[in-house]
């Protein structure tokens, strides 16, 4: 099944998620499901890594079903530490399965694992990490250079660890808890795989899962209590949790309601309240006066590829043009809905300066009076080199690399002149 999912991603461009969300997995019981998934995005992170070890003993690719099972059987024996038997045995055993068509390369799939199980785990390791594609490789090189751009590729073949948000704010009890390290922003870190419904405190919905990156958009708007907050673009719901945890009057809105699905769950879970409400933010019209708006605008995503190494493989430049327009666009909607003196929180889990530092700037310039206030990104574990010129946040993927990176966001906080706290 895991073959099955990377051929989807490499050959259909159908992502991982969408894939899963069409019930790819849903025959398999929950171990099972859990490891396709887990080798499926093992096998995406480490492609050309995995091609350079099959090359010297592939005259040509074989078709691409059989290609993907040998991708996974050398992931499983270098990226996971298999052992060598068990791992030839099955992928023989699913060529196999797969018709008559295919079962003539089985004695093919044989011969090239074992050879590959004949490669110095040194080798793997010297292999470079995976580059971006094209088109986000030159964009990232334009915006930050080729080092940093390599520092993002090296950690998005690190993949990601597992980050908490606790309910109650108190990291450093959370991580005693569970085992994990509390880190200066706030949130909680733990090592290795986890199942997190089997956690301690899931139940109970003492924390949620969310990327420390992501949890500073909800810290920098700092909301306090009985204000009322709207949440654009608000699914899954990480934020949201946030806002309702602080006290906040929260109203979450989402053009899915299939996601929005998940945030109601995530509130019950967590028994906290917010109003849920399906409906485009750009057309949405609402009852105003806002203390306080959110927006987690829709983007690229590009800062999510060490959880999601699909990415690469199903993206490309179409829609990217749209995808500023429309950021843009729920920028001047989210003001609109904000009492005087009120705050916008802007933020895109993109690398793209286009998604960041740009659209806070050309709105400043759209908007005369409008600032962007520096004084709400001094939060604690915040560095003073993620601040940009503009007066944004920017975090990368190979920030913190030795507490195990970051995902990579935007995020900026603006204010009508006369309300900031200061520049």
């Amino acid at each position: 099944m895991a073959a099955a999912l990377v051929l989807g991603v490499t050959e259909g461009r159908v992502s991982l998620a969408d894939q899963i969300a069409r019930g790819a997995v849903a025959g398999l019981a929950p171990p099972d499901r859990a490891r396709a998934q887990r080798l499926a995005v093992a096998a995406l992170r480490n492609l050309g890594r995995v091609d350079a070890l099959l090359k010297p003993f592939l005259r040509k690719p074989p078709p691409p079903e059989v290609r993907a099972i040998l991708r996974l059987a050398v992931t499983e024996l270098f990226a996971e530490g298999a052992p060598a038997h068990g791992v030839v045995s099955d992928a023989v055993s699913e060529v196999r399965a797969l018709g008559r068509r295919a079962e003539a390369f089985a004695p093919l799939v044989n011969a090239v694992l074992r050879r590959v199980t004949e490669t110095p785990a040194e080798r793997w390791a010297a292999l470079p990490p995976d580059p971006l594609p094209g088109w986000l490789r030159g964009r990232l090189m334009s915006a930050w250079g080729k080092p940093a751009t390599m520092a993002m590729e090296a950690a998005h073949a690190r993949g990601a660890p597992l980050d908490l948000t606790p309910k109650d704010g108190d990291a450093v009890a959370l991580a005693a808890r569970l085992g994990g390290v509390a880190l200066p922003t706030g949130s909680v870190r733990l090592a290795g795989p986890a199942q997190v419904s089997e956690l301690p405190g899931y139940a109970e919905g003492d924390w949620w899962v969310q990327d420390a990156a992501a949890a500073l958009a909800a810290k920098v708007l700092a909301p306090r209590p009985g204000e009322r907050v709207l949440d654009l673009c608000a699914a899954p719901g990480g934020k949201t949790l946030q806002l309702a945890a602080a006290g906040a009057r929260v109203t979450a809105l989402d053009l899915s309601a299939e996601r929005m699905e998940r945030v109601v769950e995530n509130l019950a879970r967590c028994r906290l309240a917010a109003e849920t409400v399906v409906a485009d933010a750009l057309t949405w019209q609402g009852p105003g006066g806002w203390d306080a708006v959110l927006l987690d605008a829709p983007c690229s995503a590009t800062g999510t590829i060490r959880r999601h190494p699909d990415l690469p493989h199903v993206r490309d430049t179409a829609g990217l043009k749209a995808l500023f327009a429309l950021q843009s666009a729920l920028i001047d909607r989210a003001l609109a809905h904000l009492n005087p003196g009120g705050r916008l929180v802007f933020a895109t889990c993109s690398l793209l300066p286009e998604e960041g530092e740009r659209q806070i700037s050309a709105a400043l310039d759209r908007h005369p009076g409008l600032v962007a206030d520096r004084t709400a990104l001094g939060l604690p574990g915040v560095e003073s080199r993620w601040i940009t010129v503009e007066g944004g946040l920017r975090l990368r993927p190979d920030d913190w690399p030795e507490r195990g990176g970051l995902d990579g966001f935007y995020i900026a906080c603006l204010r009508r002149d006369g309300a900031a706290g200061g520049q």
